[in-house]
């Protein structure tokens, strides 16, 4: 895949839509691109936050460690944005990502994305407007969730 091509992708995404395609030149020529095979692990849950990945192509599964074993809470796709948590609030990582099919990232460094939201507060924006989407859907799951165990009692 090239730099161009790379830039293309980026411009699909919500988060970086609005940044000038130089600075998404920047941004791909500046970040690493890597392929996983299904079942790879991309980080653990506890892991420290040293990146965020861009989803460019494949699906993988978010897994959170319970009591019970591991559970599926999300599958990523193309064009999402995965594991800004960690480096935006500097805890360990809150989950597990591992790719369900042939999956490939860009990776983006915790300084470059501090330096990608020092420059364009946009992207702020976006990505609390993606937490504040993720919040409202793990509380609505929890809503469910605490009234089909009410209802069982």
């Amino acid at each position: 895949m090239s730099i161009n091509e790379e830039v293309e992708l980026l411009r699909r995404i919500p988060l970086f839509a609005k940044i000038e395609p130089a600075k998404l030149k920047l941004l791909a020529f500046t970040s690493q691109r890597i392929t996983y095979k299904p079942g790879d692990t991309v980080f653990h849950q506890g892991d420290p936050g040293d990146a965020a990945y861009v989803i460019f192509g494949g699906e993988a599964d978010v897994l959170v460690d319970t009591p019970s074993g591991p559970l599926t809470v999300a599958r990523l796709k193309q064009n999402d944005f995965v594991g800004e948590i960690a480096i935006l609030c500097d805890v360990p990582r809150t989950a597990t990502v591992k790719a369900v099919s042939e999956l490939v990232t860009l990776r983006i460094t915790k300084d470059l994305f501090f330096r990608l939201i020092t420059d364009f507060p946009q992207i702020a924006i976006e990505i609390m407007r993606v937490l504040a989407q993720r919040l409202e859907r793990t509380t609505a799951d929890l809503r469910s969730a605490t009234a089909k165990q009410n209802g069982k009692t």
